[in-house]
């Protein structure tokens, strides 16, 4: 059976749909939203993964180093579910989900720093009883990639510099990719065509 490929908008779909054409096998996005710790909102509490069901992945050590009350999760979970139905029904135009139990997943994005998204990602998409999970990635630090191999049952990293900098400085263009590329990407996929080339967006 196919492998399933899913994206971590928007940078990740440019890589994965070169992965799914090269592979012939289908593709879909996987949306992310991190909720922050109120007096310090880079710091992750929990992270909200589209699915059906969606999945509410909570960093436990934060939630109680920090004391957040239960309902504050509740609240940013209602409000960051309602931005992932926005941008589910902007990318997939009402295409079906691909089905993932019993399947090989690889989860591509275009590069990992933190790591952040994708464990909470990886997290929710162990949930859906795949066969192989593998996390695909053009680039990120390789003290992140030992330790997110832990998680999957294969990491598949084309570069692990140190000391790392930026996942930017490994493209000759890493311009901000607009929803527009990202739904032309989608569909192209969809219809068995050729990824679109993507443009830089002007002012970018």
């Amino acid at each position: 059976m196919q492998p399933v490929i899913l994206a971590l908008p928007r940078g990740g779909v440019a890589v994965a749909a070169e992965i799914a054409k090269a592979l012939a096998a289908p593709l879909d996005i996987v949306l992310v939203r991190k909720i922050g710790v109120p007096y310090q909102p880079e710091l992750a509490l929990a992270a909200i993964v589209d699915g059906d069901p969606p999945d509410v992945v909570v960093n436990e050590d934060v939630a109680e180093l920090s004391g957040i009350p239960p309902d504050y999760i509740e609240t940013q979970t209602r409000q960051a579910l309602a931005e992932i139905e926005r941008r589910r029904k902007a990318y997939l135009q009402g295409r079906p989900r691909v089905p993932l139990q019993g399947r090989t997943i690889v989860l591509v994005d275009d590069g990992i720093a933190t790591g952040a998204s994708i464990r909470a990602a990886l997290k929710a998409l162990q949930r859906r009883h795949p066969n192989r999970l593998i996390l695909a990635v053009p680039v990120a630090p390789a003290e992140t990639v030992a330790e997110l191999e832990k998680d999957v049952d294969e990491v598949i990293c084309l570069r692990q510099p140190e000391p790392f900098f930026a996942i930017g400085v490994h493209y000759a263009d890493f311009h901000q990719m607009s929803d527009q590329e990202v739904i032309a990407l989608l569909e192209a996929c969809a219809a068995g065509a050729s990824p679109p080339a993507s443009a830089p967006d002007e002012g970018n």
